[in-house]
């Protein structure tokens, strides 16, 4: 994979257009995300952060598919496990994973 489908990838799954099947719509709606989709999603982050180590800026679009994925995806599976939606057992590890690869890029030292 490369830098630019990574990219475009982790755009992709961030959307918040509900008619996708994007990890972060699918999350909203309370579905679990569909098989792969997080180990795509990880294998994007490695990419980038492999690509951006010695970047000092991050463009917009990227920068806010980061956010979402990390942040609303974390809040969004919470929201899940209040209205007691079906949730694999691993998803709460893989949000863990995908936060620290996230602060990753953003601090230029892999975690």
């Amino acid at each position: 994979m490369d830098y630019e489908t990574a990219r475009r990838l982790l755009i992709d799954q961030s959307s918040e257009n509900l008619g996708s099947d994007g990890f972060v719509v699918r999350l909203r709606q309370g579905q679990p995300p569909i098989p792969g989709q997080v180990t795509s999603i990880l294998l994007s982050l490695k990419v980038l952060f492999e690509a951006l180590k010695g970047e000092t800026t991050l463009d917009r679009d990227l920068s806010y598919a980061l956010y979402l994925i990390a942040s609303e995806g974390r809040r969004l599976f919470e929201a899940g496990l209040k209205q007691n939606s079906d949730c694999p057992p691993l998803l709460d590890e893989d949000l863990d994973r995908i936060a620290a690869a996230v602060r990753s890029i953003f601090s230029g030292v892999w975690q």
